[in-house]
């Protein structure tokens, strides 16, 4: 082997090695958690006893949860983004627009003809990515929101598309160095228990602060059905941003367990779309026992993570 090709392979592999050093460190350093993991870990076996439509494409999975709601599932991304579309007779309701990766309006255009509002969970990027493809956009007015309504990227979303976090392959078209979300603008604002008339459905708005300012969640009183966003889903529940209330989410919890009672299912917007309404109580419970001290965390990519049966609770260090 000649010098020369000597030094060519040295460079390559010393090439090799920094790119995989990189990925590495930009998983570590990202605002988010990454379990290496994940990917190996699908499809989760929940889904195996729901009803998957002909809806689906290459980028969303669609299941038919209950008669006329249906959920808009992106497994491709670490995330594991859920959206919901709530049909009524005269209207549709969409409860957040995903990552913005694949086009939601064509899939909430197969599935009804319906006028279609959306209303977000929360103005996080992983749930208003698609919210600039519509125009009846209902919102929380509060500056978080309207800062996020912006669009463009931060240290969340900056590396959401990264090799690492993704499972499969992106839709065509689609770059990882050029994503970010896109500016959209609410049409009207909505208000703690404001009532959504769909034409035989009715579904009623409650402000549930905490995981973020403008976090609520979606009730359907009559048919027992709470869409919960990002206030509980089985998983690590992310409550170490810069924008998080524990006060707040300590409140907002309470809240929301007093409707178990009357709950038949929770429909939350992260990994699997159907959880049972106990888990509210549970939820208040393991609150309870982190604010109190009675629980150790585990430290996990230097955050704090209380453990409990079927979810956990990520806070930042103190």
């Amino acid at each position: 082997m000649t010098q020369t090709l000597k030094n060519y392979v040295r460079w390559s592999l010393a090439i090799a090695a920094f790119a995989a050093v990189s990925t590495f460190a930009r998983a570590q350093q990202s605002g988010e958690p990454l379990r290496p993991e994940w990917c190996r870990e699908l499809p989760r076996p929940e889904y195996k006893n729901l009803e998957r439509t002909n809806f689906s494409n290459d980028w969303f999975e669609v299941y038919l949860i209950r008669p006329g709601v249906y959920a808009i599932y992106e497994p491709h991304q670490f995330e594991e983004v859920i959206s919901y579309l709530i049909l009524g007779k005269k209207r549709a309701l969409l409860f957040d627009t995903g990552l913005g990766v694949g086009h939601i309006r064509e899939v909430a255009a197969n599935i009804t003809k319906l006028p279609v509002t959306v209303l977000n969970s929360h103005t996080h990027f992983d749930h208003t990515g698609g919210n600039a493809e519509f125009t009846d956009i209902l919102n929380e007015d509060t500056s978080y929101s309207r800062e996020n309504a912006k669009g463009q990227s931060n240290i969340y979303s900056r590396d959401a598309l990264a090799p690492e976090r993704i499972c499969g392959t992106l839709p065509k078209g689609v770059r990882a160095d050029s994503y970010s979300v896109r500016p959209w603008r609410a049409s009207h604002h909505v208000s703690d228990r404001e009532h959504i008339q769909l034409g035989d459905r009715t579904l009623e708005v409650i402000f549930t602060p905490g995981h973020t300012p403008d976090s609520l969640c979606l009730l359907d009183r009559a048919r027992g059905l709470l869409f919960t966003g990002d206030t509980f889903y089985p998983g690590p529940i992310y409550l170490f941003t810069p924008e998080t209330d524990f006060e707040a989410y300590t409140r907002s919890v309470d809240r929301l367990a007093k409707l178990a009672p009357d709950l038949k299912l929770l429909l939350p917007a992260h990994n699997v779309p159907v959880a049972e309404p106990l888990y509210l109580v549970r939820l208040r419970d393991a609150v309870a026992k982190v604010r109190a001290g009675q629980v150790e965390p585990a430290v996990v990519e230097g955050r704090r993570e209380f453990r409990f049966d079927g979810f956990s609770l990520l806070l930042a260090m103190k």
